[in-house]
């Protein structure tokens, strides 16, 4: 079964042995913050390998169940077999998308922000849409989402959104959703019924290490605070607690108005900022290998990832990778893990199942 030679079994394992070797010596512990990262990665490389094994008992009971039908011709038993398959394929699609997330920052939690583009409120009802889809989605893959910083629509949905998906390999996921998703259906804030197309882009970027190595200079940045912004009532800051940070080399500018501690946004701002700018230096990087300069797209026609079409029939199409699915609903309810694994399997040299 060439299975662990795909999956790198042999060398997770060999990883978790010498990580196992290591938490044994007495000097591991003089750094907690150290042992507690290379702890996180001993845990990951255990569950890979148990799900690696699990995967083959799977195989194997399937293959039984698959002879026995055949040689009693029992159609319940085929029966079955069949729901078996179904499991098994699921089980192992799953850890072939685990296994196609090597990038250097995959295992990171995500920074996702979403803005509307053009079309208005009704761009700003579909960013709306896509913060729930991806909310459903983190949810079933038993992730954490938290709301960083929310720019209300003015007479719906979020003109923009940024919020923190926690949990293994959240940024090796995501990073597939960057970019431009178009939307096409009956407006519900047309009084005359008519069909409009809506357009919202995606940015995705991990959430990086205290240690990773991204220099900010403090002559750089300009950091304004302000009041925190909401519904009104009890939960909207009563201080200037909100902290938009400026990058003045690059014009970057991100901001945090979750916590209602000045210190904690400010702390969180940084991490984003960091964030943006270790993107910016990966785009730069690959420009100038490929000899191209980074292309910037606008929130338009002819620039999106994704096309999601309620009317005049129901689709959503990825440009990229030419994945389909008819059941849009289920897709707005956080069944995206299709396009996930077509993007990933589309840059990479791992073969489909």
């Amino acid at each position: 079964m060439k299975w662990g030679t795909l999956f790198d079994v042999a060398g997770a394992s060999e990883s978790a042995a010498a990580l196992e070797e290591l938490s044994l010596r007495p000097e591991f512990w003089g750094d907690m913050e150290n042992s507690q990262k290379r702890l996180k990665e001993l845990k990951s490389l255990k569950n890979r390998i148990s799900a690696y094994r699990n995967l083959c008992a799977e195989y194997d009971d399937l293959v039984t169940l698959a002879d026995m039908g055949i040689e009693e011709n029992d159609a319940e038993i085929a029966l079955e077999a069949k729901s078996a398959a179904k499991s098994f394929k699921a089980n192992f699609e799953e850890l072939r998308m685990r296994a196609l997330l090597n990038g250097e920052y995959d295992k990171n939690n995500a920074i996702v922000t979403l803005h509307s583009g053009a079309g208005g409120t009704e761009a700003c009802d579909w960013a709306n849409m896509l913060f729930r889809m991806y909310s459903r989605w983190a949810e079933k893959r038993g992730y954490d989402i938290e709301t960083i910083d929310c720019l209300q629509g003015e007479e719906a949905g979020v003109k923009s959104v940024t919020f923190l998906v926690s949990g293994e390999n959240a940024y090796g996921f995501m990073r597939a959703e960057k970019g431009v998703h178009r939307l096409v259906r009956i407006s519900p804030f047309d009084a005359s019924g008519r069909r409009h197309t809506s357009f919202a882009s995606c940015d995705v970027m991990p959430e990086l290490e205290d240690d990773a190595e991204i220099e900010i200079n403090s002559d750089d940045i300009r950091i304004d605070t302000f009041r925190s912004s909401g519904a009104g009532g009890q939960h909207v800051n009563k201080t200037d607690s909100a902290i938009r940070i400026t990058h003045m080399p690059t014009g970057v500018v991100v901001q945090c108005q979750n916590e209602r501690s000045q210190h904690k946004n400010k702390d969180f701002a940084m991490k984003m900022l960091k964030a943006k700018l270790y993107e910016i230096k990966v785009s730069e990087q690959a420009a100038k290998t490929q000899g191209i300069r980074g292309e910037v797209k606008d929130i338009a026609w002819g620039s999106q990832i994704r096309s999601y079409v309620f009317h005049p029939y129901s689709m959503v199409k990825d440009h990229r990778t030419n994945e389909e699915v008819g059941n849009v609903q289920a897709v707005m309810d956080g069944d995206i893990d299709v396009f996930i694994n077509s993007y990933l399997v589309m840059n990479s040299n791992f073969s489909a199942f």
